[in-house]
């Protein structure tokens, strides 16, 4: 029997296939889920699960760490195809915006912080696009999830009504920047939504907690006298003994002719609200994605392993790395032009997120170099340096040189000069 009762087998699987979270019908698409598990539960909405500690501090890591890397353009090299040899093309328009400034508002960080946190939290993260004659983008504005509604049309068209103002404005399909999460194509399942059940569970212990220390960590109690008491003796005492369960005592209170008072023990629910507080750490932890030990709870280690860094490399593999290529997809179907697509890519830079130590960096762009990996120019511009001339070829130790060839090498050719050390 599900929620609706005398509803037919029949009828609520027709039901389901229109309304689910991953089916596609003419009109106003939702990511939500259709049926819930435990009835009565409350919408606390975005505002509500964010005053959830463990909600705050999961969308607080995702949000600034992917917020925070660079986002570049390249070009190929000379004879090369997208996504082979490229460098970095700072010359252009495409890479301003995406790099420099979105819009004359936000920096490229508050920008991508407010996009990333919708997505999350709905499922959704959506930015008008501001284009020129020419059709290129010159201007990104992020807007709130929960003001737009995608609606597709009769004839396959997909447009989005956002209300503002107390007006709908309605944008077609190219001027909508849409990060999707999982769902029917269309729109992303609102994470929010479906995780819902947790997120009350979360605040009901929330609220358990709230309330017993509000009033000064005291138990409700039984007093007791040895004789019979009358209606109006019964009322004087609860009021003149009142602090004994509340907290509101402000001086030594005296109990006469033998009266007692016991508090009494926690109940085995507010017992068990402990050990489930612990339990919604790491639910809302799973629902989201992060390591609990990311977001300081070191009561346990991860699977991954114990180490930090084991943990960074899982959480980056894992979580960031699938959210990263399905942000920069949607940026070259999206944001760029056909004629930008066939000439550029733009990727996020993840040597900052997996960035070592100076001697470790140092070392690893040296067996770069050596083996024909990088070229002196790509690792300096790994640590934000500017090119130096002739450093833009690939070169090898003499000893890796076929036999063949030996002696045909001059020593000046066998390698480029090693990148400059930073203290960064």
């Amino acid at each position: 029997m599900n929620q609706f009762g005398g509803i037919s087998g029949r009828l609520w699987s027709s039901l389901r296939s229109i309304f689910s979270a991953l089916s596609q019908k003419i009109g106003i698409q939702s990511g939500r889920p259709f049926s819930v598990t435990s009835p009565g539960q409350v919408d606390y909405g975005i505002d509500g699960a964010l005053q959830v500690g463990t909600v705050w501090a999961c969308v607080e890591i995702l949000t600034d760490t992917l917020a925070s890397l660079p986002l570049f353009v390249y070009e190929p090299v000379v004879g090369g195809r997208p996504g082979e040899r490229k460098q970095v093309d700072r010359d252009n328009e495409l890479y301003m915006l995406l790099h420099n400034s979105p819009n004359n508002r936000h920096t490229p960080m508050q920008f991508w912080q407010c996009l990333i946190m919708n997505f999350l939290m709905r499922g959704n993260g959506y930015a008008r696009l501001e284009r020129r004659s020419d059709g290129t983008v010159k201007a990104m504005w992020p807007i709130s999830s929960d003001q737009v509604t995608p609606k597709l049309l009769d004839d396959g068209t997909l447009v989005y009504e956002w209300s503002y103002n107390n007006k709908i404005v309605i944008y077609s399909e190219k001027s909508i920047l849409h990060l999707r999460d999982k769902g029917n194509g269309i729109v992303g399942n609102d994470r929010l939504a479906f995780m819902n059940g947790t997120i009350n569970l979360a605040i009901s212990i929330q609220n358990t907690f709230t309330k017993l220390f509000a009033n000064g960590n005291k138990r409700p109690g039984v007093f007791m006298l040895d004789k019979t008491l009358t209606p109006d003796q019964r009322t004087t005492i609860r009021t003149n003994f009142a602090a004994l369960v509340e907290g509101n005592d402000t001086e030594l209170i005296v109990l006469e002719a033998g009266a007692k008072f016991e508090a009494l023990a926690m109940t085995p629910a507010e017992v068990q609200a402990m050990e489930n507080r612990r339990f919604t750490v790491e639910e809302i932890a799973r629902w989201l994605g992060v390591p609990s030990s990311l977001i300081n709870d070191m009561t346990k280690n991860t699977s991954w392993g114990s180490g930090i860094q084991q943990i960074v490399e899982g959480f980056y593999k894992f979580r960031l790395r699938p959210m990263l290529v399905s942000f920069e997809q949607s940026i070259r179907k999206t944001v760029m032009t056909a004629e930008e697509r066939a000439k550029y890519v733009c990727e996020f830079a993840l040597e900052a997120l997996l960035r070592g130590s100076l001697k470790e960096r140092m070392e690893i762009y040296v067996l770069g170099v050596d083996h024909g990996i990088y070229t002196s120019n790509e690792c300096r511009q790994f640590e934000n340096l500017p090119p130096l001339a002739g450093g833009d070829t690939l070169r090898a130790q003499m000893q890796f040189t076929p036999l063949d060839k030996l002696g045909t090498v001059t020593t000046t050719e066998r390698r480029a000069p090693a990148p400059e050390a930073t203290n960064g």
